[in-house]
């Protein structure tokens, strides 16, 4: 007699591809997010929810489409998004970089490991008011202070990945002959890569931070000056308007890590 897993037809037991069930996760942060929209618009009907409080999912549609039509919001947008991504490359790119060398001198790493410890303890908001003062009130102040936010991050992340190298490697790497600079070379970067990755996840976020705080202090454009101006007016549609932009621009940045890490991982 067959067993009940043998009767059942091949065409009900197959797998769904990976397409279908990425489509299926899909639909469902859809729905999630018609869920929210749903609650947001029954909260007010009902009269939990204060429209010039929380502003209204149609208002928002409007004020979106205001912004849209007038083309601040792309103005907006493509400002704040230079900032982010000029100052997360810089910040990424000699942050890294900085980390994985001094790994070459453990001397200067024991001199600098106190300033490391200090720096990654202070808020690094505290340094906008600073910066600003440095940089003066245009675009190049914001881009600083992106810059810097994630530079002490990917500068910590990138030196605390060549802390966890296998030490068996490195100690085969000098038995066989290899200048520090080879080993530096052929393990200590590659075996860093996972922390650089987890550094740039990271520093999406913190460029965003960077940015729109600088926009928040002193600004005429971006998302963040009009975040902070729609606020002031208690134009609370706008502001949502504002806060999406910011959402989509993480989600676009989130991706083009999450490729370039798919890029390396190919390659290995």
């Amino acid at each position: 007699m067959a067993t009940d897993s043998q009767s059942i037809p091949a065409a009900r037991i197959k797998r769904r591809s990976p397409v279908d069930a990425a489509l299926r996760i899909r639909a469902y942060q859809f729905m999630v997010l018609l869920a929210i929209v749903a609650l947001w618009q029954v909260g007010l009907w009902l009269g939990w929810l204060k429209p010039y409080v929380y502003g209204t999912p149609l208002g928002v549609v409007q004020s979106f489409a205001g912004h849209l039509a007038d083309g601040s919001l792309l103005r907006h947008f493509w400002v704040t998004g230079f900032e982010v991504v000029i100052g997360f490359a810089i910040g990424c790119l000699f942050g890294s970089a900085g980390g994985l060398l001094l790994w070459l001198s453990p001397l200067w790493a024991k001199i600098l490991h106190p300033y490391m410890i200090a720096l990654n303890g202070v808020p690094k908001i505290a340094l906008a008011p600073l910066i600003i003062v440095w940089f003066g009130l245009g675009m190049e102040s914001k881009i600083a202070i992106a810059s810097i936010i994630t530079f002490i991050v990917a500068f910590l992340q990138a030196y605390k990945g060549t802390q966890e190298i296998d030490p068996d490697l490195i100690r085969l790497m000098k038995s066989l002959g290899a200048s520090p600079w080879q080993t530096f070379r052929t393990i200590v970067v590659p075996g860093s890569l996972p922390w650089i990755v987890s550094a740039l996840r990271l520093n999406v976020g913190f460029a965003l931070i960077g940015a729109v705080v600088g926009e928040y202090i002193s600004a005429e454009e971006g998302l963040g000056y009009m975040v902070y101006y729609a606020g002031q007016l208690y134009d609370l549609n706008s502001v949502w308007v504002g806060i999406f932009s910011l959402m989509i621009m993480a989600l676009l940045l989130e991706a083009i890590v999450a490729r370039f890490e798919r890029s390396l991982d190919m390659e290995h």
